[in-house]
């Protein structure tokens, strides 16, 4: 009886693995966007932590004040980093929901 329930256990897992690979290449496709400065700048991430796109509004290129642009940008690319990383817990744990004892911690999930 044991083996049987090895047997179920291995292939709920290969199942969660399969489950999560699909997730891992979705996570890429999906995008959060975040903003400083009321929106004058703009930062995209996707599911995998990449900075897709940053959009910096005109006025604030033209006021010259390169200090404030960095502390912009530094800003919306942290708040966007933030989410994403967010966006990307949910969806693993969508998957692992059940299957990973509360509490435990695997790296990568």
């Amino acid at each position: 009886m044991m083996k049987g329930g090895m047997q179920g256990m291995m292939k709920q897992v290969q199942k969660m693995q399969a489950e999560m690979e699909k997730v891992q290449n979705e996570l890429e496709n999906k995008v959060v966007t975040e903003e400083s400065g009321g929106g004058m700048v703009k930062a995209t991430a996707n599911g995998k932590k990449g900075i897709v796109s940053i959009e910096i509004d005109n006025e604030i290129i033209e006021s010259g004040d390169k200090e404030m642009i960095e502390d912009l940008v530094v800003a919306a690319v942290n708040k966007a980093l933030d989410s994403a990383g967010r966006m990307a817990e949910e969806e693993m744990g969508n998957v692992t929901k059940g299957m990973i004892p509360p509490g435990m911690n695997i790296p990568g999930f």
